[in-house]
């Protein structure tokens, strides 16, 4: 099967198949129409295979871990085509790739076990989440840790240095709760977290929800 063909057999099984944007579509992955199917490379075969599914303008597009095994060329190619679509289309990725993700998602889901644990929007998700560093003039004592804010995640301290994730950021509140459980501390490094980051972060409180200390 060429991709000629493979455009002709599938427009009879959708009423809302678009000639001119599957020719478009075409040309932008520069797919070869006389080409057989098998002998893509994957990247090749992802191309082919969203040019068909976006021909017939889709109201839904769910794609399953669709940036495996794929150059970085390509990826972004698949992305911006994506991205393109979603004014029209609601696409629904379910990855591991968490650095692709970021690049166009607005909505992130967690699944843990099976279960969705939360559902929300990007930038809400990247606002509440910061690195925080706190450098203390001494090493903090027990009773002290036994007051850090049940927002402060994957907590641990090193001599005088203390390092957390604060899952609910917001700046005023963050930088009182430090001068409040820590003290007027000499330096507080607040720092912005990528996707994988806060997953790795979650991932991880989930499965040792104690707080730790660091040797």
């Amino acid at each position: 099967m060429t991709v000629k063909y493979l455009m002709s057999y599938l427009k009879p099984f959708y009423p809302n198949w678009d000639d001119a944007r599957a020719a478009k579509l075409v040309r932008h992955f520069e797919l070869p129409l006389d080409r057989e199917l098998k002998n893509f490379s994957r990247g090749m075969w992802m191309k082919a295979a969203l040019a068909s599914a976006l021909a017939y303008r889709p109201k839904l597009l769910v794609l399953d871990e669709p940036f495996t095994g794929l150059d970085p060329l390509v990826r972004e190619d698949l992305v911006n085509s994506l991205a393109a679509s979603a004014g029209e289309t609601t696409i629904f990725v379910s990855s591991h790739d968490l650095g692709e993700l970021e690049t166009f998602a607005t909505h992130v889901g967690y699944l843990h076990a099976g279960r969705l644990s939360f559902s929300e929007e990007m930038a809400s998700l990247s606002a509440r989440f910061r690195q925080v560093e706190v450098t203390l003039a001494a090493t903090p004592s027990a009773s002290t840790e036994a007051g850090w804010p049940e927002g402060w995640v994957r907590r641990e301290v090193s001599g005088n240095v203390v390092r957390f994730v604060e899952s609910k950021f917001e700046a005023e509140r963050t930088s009182s709760d430090i001068r409040r459980v820590l003290g007027d501390a000499p330096q507080v490094s607040i720092q912005q977290m990528p996707l994988r980051a806060i997953f790795l972060t979650l991932a991880r409180h989930r499965s040792s929800p104690t707080p730790g200390k660091a040797a």
